[in-house]
């Protein structure tokens, strides 16, 4: 797991040093010696096919800058075929090896962090063409920005106008920042370490035993898994994002607090928001968006929505679970009025807290059995679990023994269940227009210090590590 391993914290440790002892017109080479060494350690096999498509996409923009009409456009199209080419053969090779010919995904093969990049340089090729910004001529720079180690392998996917200048014009030290930076790789490990690793034991065991448990089991192990992806896609995005902030390199937040989302509409603009921003900027709109009637609107959603079920890996898993997620839209949009009229006849006030409780439920569990569908080895045994949740459901087993043969101890349950209460309340903080890290950093410096030995402690003695522990890889990883 590279960003919890030591030659990660050396290698952040030894870039941040050089990084502010130089001059600050030399800063952006440290950053990108910094990329080189993270490639070195950890990009084992498929660094040609990431240089290739760094080469691809800066020398299709110079080219598009300078050509118009046709031949502008008939280069934007090769460069994009350029780039999403090896994403799109390696995926489609791993699809036919795993559900068609039945064997193991050749994941060796696979360049970490291609679904990310790819998505970023077509977004840059596609911002260059559109006349949105203006292509980097330095091959050295445009290569900083495509391959910047902290978001490479789990986003967030940068658009180039937000990042590249960050990255290139150097920064000053700034205490603020680099404090700040703190405090999200501290609130990453704890997210990781503390729920995510604890949570994948009782989700392991009951998703690859399913047979062997009954429905509340499987509810209990898909609450968990919506629990676990979560917390283990924020750490990773979070700790990203505390790493570019000791370099003073702001990276866009890509969450905000879904599971608090009153709609399957309004959780796609809180889970994953680079990815969902850049589907809406260069697959919805480009489609027609919702101008130009209904219909064609829910086509777009559909296309779209499979376009990220694709993304999100080979297997006809993912493709059910995208087009899920637009079926959801539109079916919701369609039975709005249905539904409204159902809160007034039950007496539900449109601003009632009871109506954003029910909204906030229903989103959840609608997202929560899409996850199940994630999550299973295959689409059958997804919806075999499905099925086992509704017709084998017996919530008497929960009061027996069993519950602890899920590979938790009764203590370890107690701190997972604080470590998701926590989580509860810093959310709800966040979801009121809050921020923790704000109000800690205001706090007189022995209370600030306070805190962050009592949160580093407490990971060291209740987090999920050590001998005897496979640490969990980052589930987002490994798209």
């Amino acid at each position: 797991m590279i960003y919890i391993s030591l030659k990660y914290f050396v290698l952040v440790l030894a870039a941040l040093f050089l990084y502010y002892i130089f001059p600050i017109r030399f800063r952006w080479l440290i950053l990108l010696a910094a990329n080189i060494a993270f490639y070195a350690l950890f990009y084992k096999t498929g660094w040609w096919i990431f240089l290739g498509t760094i080469i691809i996409s800066y020398l299709a923009t110079l080219l598009t800058d300078k050509l118009s009409g046709a031949g502008k456009k008939a280069v934007f199209i090769l460069g994009i075929l350029g780039v999403a080419t090896p994403w799109f053969l390696i995926k489609n090779s791993n699809f036919v090896i795993s559900e068609i010919l039945g064997r193991e995904p050749i994941n060796w093969l696979v360049p970490m962090g291609i679904s990310f990049y790819t998505l970023q340089l077509i977004g840059y090729m596609a911002d260059v063409y559109m006349g949105k910004t203006g292509p980097e001529k330095n091959i050295a720079k445009f290569a900083l920005f495509a391959s910047f180690f902290p978001q490479i392998i789990q986003g967030p996917i940068p658009r180039y106008d937000s990042l590249a200048h960050q990255l290139t014009e150097g920064n000053r030290f700034d205490e603020e920042k680099v404090v700040k930076g703190f405090q999200l790789i501290i609130w990453g490990f704890f997210l990781k370490l503390v729920i995510a690793d604890k949570a994948a034991i009782i989700v392991n065991t009951v998703f690859d035993n399913y047979p062997a448990y009954s429905g509340a089991y499987i509810w209990i192990a898909s609450f968990l898994y919506s629990v676990q992806l979560y917390t283990d896609f924020l750490a990773c995005t979070t700790l990203a994002r505390g790493v570019s902030g000791l370099f003073g390199i702001t990276l866009e937040n890509n969450f905000e607090c879904p599971y608090f989302a009153t709609s399957i509409k309004d959780f796609w603009t809180r889970w994953h928001i680079s990815l969902s921003t850049w589907l809406r900027d260069y697959i919805y709109i480009p489609l027609g968006g919702n101008r130009k009637g209904k219909t064609r609107k829910y086509i777009n959603l559909f296309i779209t929505f499979f376009i990220s079920g694709l993304w999100h890996g080979a297997g006809f898993k993912f493709l059910v679970w995208g087009l899920l997620h637009a079926f959801y839209q539109v079916v919701g949009e369609l039975t709005f009025e249905l539904r409204e009229k159902i809160y007034s006849v039950c007496g539900i006030k449109p601003d009632s807290m009871k109506k954003k409780w029910i909204k906030q439920g229903g989103t959840f569990l609608l997202v929560n059995f899409a996850w199940i569908i994630f999550r299973a080895d295959t689409l059958r045994k997804g919806l075999e679990l499905i099925s086992n949740m509704i017709t084998e459901f017996n919530p008497w087993v929960l009061i027996n023994d069993r519950l602890f043969t899920l590979g938790l101890e009764w203590r370890e349950m107690v701190i997972l269940g604080i470590g998701i209460f926590i989580l509860h309340k810093v959310s709800k903080y966040q979801e009121e227009g809050k921020s923790v890290g704000e109000r800690i950093f205001t706090q007189p410096l022995l209370i600030r210090w306070g805190v962050y030995l009592a949160a580093i402690v407490g990971i060291i003695l209740f987090g999920t590590y050590g001998f005897g522990f496979d640490a969990q890889d980052f589930i987002y990883g490994g798209f």
